[in-house]
Order: structure tokens, then sequence, then C-alpha cells
């Protein structure tokens, strides 16, 4: 759990794990994956060093057909989103004819108009010209579509009241202790949220319609006011850039473009009439991100393919699968050739994000605005035809493309499922109610726990030590200030506050409140790890959205591999070991040793030591050490593959680890590669503070090592071995310093020594040897290396 002050850099991550080499067979989420540990060091994070987490991610999509998709979030949007409806996709492409066909007329808006945007979007231009007719049409289809009525569907939904908005201007988020930038070109989001921006000073907009009134008049004057609203504001303002910023908060879905700027052909113009045809398979059939793999690939033979989607998702009303498409992908403001071929990637611009990460990067700051948000819908279009991209915690689909113009009847499908979708169906979570606190946004969630019954949290999401993550999927902790009256009641000891820990976590996974249980119970281990544990804290939360619309049940052959539920752990506010330099470092750090290694013992396996997860807090005037968050952990019981498991976070992971078969899962997770990590940890800490701060950045060298992919970063950790003695180290005391060399050399003539036992087994042909088992005795022989000599001695004794 990271702590809210902690500053970092941004790191490039490793690989997923494939299978290679007689590797065993992964069937977890490591966490050094895409996205999944970039809150931990994104403090000092700029686009260009977040894009790489971002592009792990979108590597890993998977594929489905258009015809899937949509008939996914027609079920969604029916009044039975549990009932298989294989009919419903016909039955909408039917209905919404008379919509493309100009024969649908809405309160003075007519569909004829969606053809005639259409004809002015197919004109040749530079790409922020075909901005309005796209907008135009979509919002013409959106009053049009109001008025079709399929059995078995929802209604349109008031409180969302969707409209598509031009944005091409900065948006704004912050992240811990920087700011996000980004630019979609278009979003949808509620008309209210969209008229905000131009509200003039008084607060008074030009598309606010008229003043409310109660009764049965005053609601048909309601009526006639929202639609006088609308149309207003489809009129001018949805096609013009807001003078305001949007927030993340409340966009629903980002639309990006891209012109292809060498078109041999132009765009063919819209039909004069529309019927109900086959798919027609557009070329690329997908998005491609091949090419991204080959940008910085990890060494070795083995490589994570593209997976897809299940071919059993008709019966399922899910995904339809497709192989890979082929070829790369385009720039942010022009869309080369490379869309049709991979060996052209040449043209892009290098500083430009790939299209497919881009939009991705838009998932991560919606994902960010909302608290525990279920799913994101983005699309992606390039001159005629559009992607559907859906993103949740469990991975990425993309659907093969939709030729809008030729194929407008599936587009206004589209548009018409959008259109009945709940707030919780856009992927928001319906379980944290909003509420107003001293001027400040907060959210209230209730658990029931076995001993104190009902349970109230009030999370202060707005609070500044809030820690948000970045990215796309894994667990997405996040960690909120938390107060509550009835965990008040309880536990009235708590000097420094509660925070709650909201993190996905897998299924198929020893939960955290189970691996938690066992630490508790173990008294040996409770020496050491003296935390307070609340027990209100170890209730998992599943929300009922994803449990009533399984997407891995819909997508996947396995259902419920790498499938993810909401946990809720409240626990007492720790502080970090980064505030603490010298003796204090060292005993913190001790004390969280002792604890692994006793933890260790006993059968629980932490694999993920970090500063962020080195905490401590204060008892009758002497720092507690705490070894914190266990969601990676396993237990030596655990059913299955878990100790070729790739776990860890980049810059603090052993070098047998950051190696390419390491990266693979091919080399078994032991103990002293986690107490390897501890020696990292303290040389992070000690090179990279100052009593507590955070050096210049010029004087920060280690930095290297959380910005490299993870075999760069292995040998950037063995450049830094041979040459440590170089470094600044005028800031230490020298009892502190002359402890970390020590350490440093021990690892250095430990590597050097299994290396020559490598090569002499080499040489004596008796081939590569199986990973090597370790007892109890090999434990304690390999931490007495480093506790056994005198400046561990000097630095345990009381100040």
């Amino acid at each position: 759990m990271s702590p809210a002050g902690e500053t970092g850099t941004s790191s490039t991550p490793p690989r997923a794990n494939a299978s290679a080499h007689g590797a065993s067979k992964i069937e977890s989420t490591p966490n050094s994956r895409g996205a999944a540990v970039v809150s931990e060091n994104i403090g000092c994070a700029r686009c260009p060093e977040v894009r790489p987490w971002i592009q792990r991610d979108i590597e890993q999509v998977k594929e489905c057909k258009a015809d899937a998709m949509l008939q996914a979030l027609l079920q969604r949007a029916s009044s039975a989103p549990e009932t298989q409806q294989p009919e419903l996709l016909q039955k909408c492409l039917k209905a919404v004819l008379p919509v493309c066909n100009g024969q649908v007329t809405a309160r003075g808006i007519y569909s004829s108009g969606i053809e005639t945007a259409l004809e002015k979007y197919v004109r040749p231009g530079v790409e922020d010209k075909f901005y309005g007719p796209f907008i135009e049409a979509t919002n013409i289809a959106l009053a049009c579509l109001e008025e079709i009525k399929v059995h078995g569907m929802c209604a349109p939904v008031p409180a969302v009241d969707m409209i598509c908005q031009q944005n091409d201007m900065p948006m704004y988020q912050n992240h811990q202790t920087v700011k996000s930038t980004r630019k979609p070109d278009l979003v949808f989001l509620p008309l209210n949220s969209a008229c905000t921006p131009f509200k003039d000073e008084k607060g008074v907009g030009n598309c606010t319609g008229y003043p409310r009134k109660g009764g049965k008049k005053g609601k048909q004057q309601d009526n006639e006011n929202d639609d006088e609203k609308r149309k207003a504001h489809m009129v001018k303002n949805a096609m013009t850039k807001p003078p305001a910023p949007l927030l993340w908060k409340d966009v629903l879905t980002c639309i990006e473009f891209k012109r292809k700027t060498n078109r041999k052909k132009p765009i063919k113009p819209p039909r004069s009439s529309c019927k109900v045809n086959e798919y027609v398979p557009t070329k690329p059939e997908y998005l491609p991100v091949d090419h991204l793999k080959a940008e910085d690939p990890v060494p070795g033979p083995s490589q994570t393919a593209t997976q897809p989607a299940s071919d059993t998702a008709i019966v399922s009303s899910g995904l339809t699968a497709a192989q890979p498409s082929e070829g790369g992908s385009s720039s942010k403001r022009k869309a080369t050739d490379t869309l049709q071929s991979a060996a052209k990637k040449s043209r892009i611009d290098p500083n430009e994000p790939d299209v497919t990460v881009q939009t991705g990067m838009y998932a991560a700051e919606m994902f960010a605005a909302n608290l525990a948000v279920n799913h994101i819908i983005n699309l992606i279009v390039v001159d005629d035809v559009m992607w559907i991209w859906y993103y949740d915690r469990q991975g990425i689909i993309q659907s093969s493309g939709i030729n809008f113009i030729q194929d407008l009847p599936r587009f206004m499908v589209l548009l018409y499922a959008l259109q009945r979708f709940e707030l919780e169906d856009w992927g928001r979570n319906k379980d944290f109610l909003p509420v107003q606190v001293e001027g400040k946004q907060c959210h209230e969630f209730k658990i029931k726990d076995v001993e104190l019954g009902d349970v109230d949290l009030l999370l202060h999401t707005s609070h500044d030590e809030r820690v948000t993550h970045y990215g796309l999927q894994g667990r997405a902790t996040n960690v909120v200030p938390v107060t509550s009256e009835a965990l008040a009641k309880k536990y009235d000891n708590l000097p420094d506050g509660m925070v709650a820990k909201i993190f996905w976590g897998e299924v198929g996974h020893t939960s955290e409140p189970e691996i938690l249980k066992k630490v508790r119970g173990d008294r040996q281990g409770a020496r050491y790890c003296k935390r307070p544990y609340s027990p209100a804290a170890l209730v998992p939360q599943v929300h009922e959205s994803y449990v009533r619309h399984p997407r891995s049940a819909r997508l996947f052959q396995n259902p419920l591999k790498g499938s993810r539920v909401l946990y809720i752990l409240v626990f007492p506010k720790l502080l970090p070991i980064t505030d603490l330099y010298d003796k204090g470092l060292f005993d913190v750090w001790r004390q969280c040793i002792l604890c692994h290694l006793t933890l260790w013992k006993e059968g629980v396996y932490h694999r993920d030591v970090s500063p962020g997860n080195l905490m401590w807090y204060w008892k009758d005037g002497k720092r507690m050490g705490v070894l914190n968050d266990y969601d990676l952990s396993s237990l030596a019981n655990d059913q299955g593959p878990r100790g070729n498991e790739r776990t860890g976070t980049v810059p603090f992971m052993a070098l047998d680890l950051l190696t390419a078969k390491g990266q693979r899962g091919e080399v078994k997770h032991l103990y002293c590669h986690d107490l390897e990590s501890f020696i990292w940890c303290f040389a992070w800490i000690c090179l990279r503070y100052k009593q507590g701060v955070p050096l210049p950045v010029e004087s920060r060298p280690l930095d290297i090592w959380a910005t490299a992919g993870a075999v760069t970063c292995g040998k950037e950790k063995y450049f830094f071995l041979r040459h440590f003695e170089d470094y600044d180290s005028s800031h230490l005391e020298t009892l502190t310093w002359n402890f970390l060399v020590e350490c440093l050399w021990e690892l250095k003539t430990d590597d050097e020594r299994r290396f020559n036992l490598r090569m002499k087994q080499r040489l004596s042909k008796a081939g590569e040897q199986p990973d090597a088992e370790e007892s109890n005795s090999d434990i304690d022989d390999f931490l007495h290396k480093f506790t056994g000599s005198t400046n561990w001695d000097e630095l345990s004794k009381p100040c």
C-alpha cells in the first residue's frame, strides 16, 4: 500500500508471462504487468514515461466480432439482462432502419439530417473538420432513436441524457503529486455536464432552457424545457470547444479520431437507402497492436501473443472470437498507412502515442476519476471505420471495425444501446454514494461485519492523502482516508486515523483477508507483526453490478481465469518508511525483515517487497515496523502453481527475477529473492532521500531502475553493484553507508558464487539444474550473511 506522500518515477514495466521452455503454466495475473504498479511511481510521471505502462496493457488486447459486441451491449441495456436473447441484435437492426432512412421526426429534429451530416463528413479535409459533422449526425440520431421502441429493451435514461460533445481541449486530473493533461477529441457525457462549461458568470447557460415547475403541467413543461435545452446545445455548443475544461468524472466515453493522409480513394458517401445486411469486415478488421510489442521486446523466444476471445460467445450472448490482425497503427494527428502494414511503421512520429495507447490513457483517466469503476467503453474512429474498445480490470477487448457510413444500422444500434445505459451500465459503481462534507466530495459506503453488524464508512475521496491508481487492469488499488462511527466506538486508540484499501482481487488467488487471518493467527509472527488489524477490515465486498453482468462468462472459454472481485479493507493509518533515515530507517527495516522471515517459515510468502509496503507506527514511544500489503502473497498450501508466478515491483526485484527467464516465470521465487528485495529497498531509500525528503532529480541516479524495462533494470543494477562506491553518500551517516556497502558487496559476492556454480555445471555437462528448494537452515544462513555483520549490531543498538 503506497503511502500518500510517496513520490517516485514512472517505470517501464516488463511483459506478462508466457509459457516457454517447459515452464509452469501461469494461471494468475502477475503484479508487474502493464500499468498494474504505475501508481506507486507516478509522482514524477510524464506522458512519455506513463505511456509504456499503458502500452503493455494494450498489447494484451483480445478481439471479438462487432456483432457480438453489439449483442452484449444490447443485452446489458435490455429489461432482462440476465436472460439470453440471441435475437436481440437483429430485432434492433430492423427497428432502427426508419432512423437510417430519414423517416423519423422527434420534436422538430429530422433523422434525414443524419445523411446530410455524413455527406459533409466524407469530404476531403483535415481531421478536426470532421468533428462537427460526426457530432451533428450522432446527436440527431440520439434524438430520433428515443422514438424507437423495441420489445424487451429499456427506455432511454433521462438521468443520463447522453450527448456527443466536441472537446479537443486539455482536460486535467490530479494523481497524487502530479497533474495529468489529456486532450480527447470528442466525448459522450450527460447533457447537464456538457452544458456546464458554457454557463456565463452568473451560472446561466445558453442551453439551460426554462425554470422547472411542479405538478402534472409542470412535468410536461419540464420535458419541453429539456427538449429545448438539448436542441439548443446540439445546434451550437455541442460542436464547439468548451470554454472551460470538462471533468473526467463526467465523461462516459472518449472518441478519438484519425484521418489517413494518403488515401488513394475518397471515402464512399452514405447510401441513399439502408437495409439490414450481413456484417462486412473492414480493412483492417482490427486495429493492430503487434507492432507495439516490437518496440521494447523482452529477450528470449517467448512473447505473449494477442489472445482471441472465446468463439463460443454466440451461445452465451458474448463476443465471437477472431484471429489477431496484422499491421501497425496511427499517430495522434495523422493516421498513416501503418494501419495496413506494420512494415511502414517508421513513418510514425515517435513522439506521438499510437492511437490505441492514447485512447487507453483516456480510459486510465476515466478509471481514476470515479471510485471502483467496473468498466470503460471508448471508441476509435479512422476515416469511416469505428472500433469499440472495452476495458475492465480483467483485460481489454476490441471489436472488429464497423463502417459507420456504409453500415449505418450497426452504428445506430450502438447508439441505441448506449442511450439506454444507466450510470451503472457505464461502469459507475452504484454502491458508493457521493455526498458533500464541508464542501468536499466524499462517498458513503456500508458493509456488514460478523462482529459489528452494519458498519458505516465515509470515504474522504477528495482528501490530499488519497492514493489513486493510474492504469487499465489488475488490482487497481486505491487508498482513501476513512472515518466511521461504528469503528470509532470499537477502536478508540487510533491516533492517526484509518484508511480504506479498495482493490480488485483475483478470484483464483488466495484473498488478502484469508492471508491476513494466517498472519494474525500466528503467535510467533505476532511478535514482530504488531499491527492492530481491525476485524472490520477483513470484509470482502463483491459488487452486484459486477456479478450481474459477468464479462468473463460472455467473453472467455474459461470464465474464471483472471476474473476479479472488489475488496474493501479498513486499516489503521500507517506511516511510510521513506520518512525515516539512518538508525530510524534501519530499525523499521530490520523489524520488517524479521516479520517477513517468521511469516515465510510459517508458509506466508509475501513476494512483493518494496518501499511502499514497508510501514510503521508509534507505540509506547517506539517505532513499530509493519510489513504491509498481502494481496499478492500466497500460502504454502495453495493449490496450483504459485512459486513460479512472477510477482514484485520492478526496481526492487531480485536480479534472478529480472532476467528473460525470470520474466517468463521460469525462475522459482525463493526467500533469498525477497531478502534481496529488502536490500534494494534500503539502497533506494538511502540514495534517493535525505532525511525523509526526496533529493533533487539530478541527484537521484537510481531513478533509472524505475524507468527501464525489467531486463534493462537488471542490467542497471548489475552496473550499480560493480560501481556503488562511486555514488554520492555524503548525506548519510558513516555507519549507515558502511552497512549498505556490506550488504551490496554480499549481494555481488553471492551472485558471482551462483554464476560460477552454473558455469561449473555447464562445463561438467550436467545440464541446467532444476530450481533449488530452500530449507529453513538455508534461509537462516543467507540472512546471517547480513545480520552477522558488526554494522548490523551497531545499528541495532537503541539510540
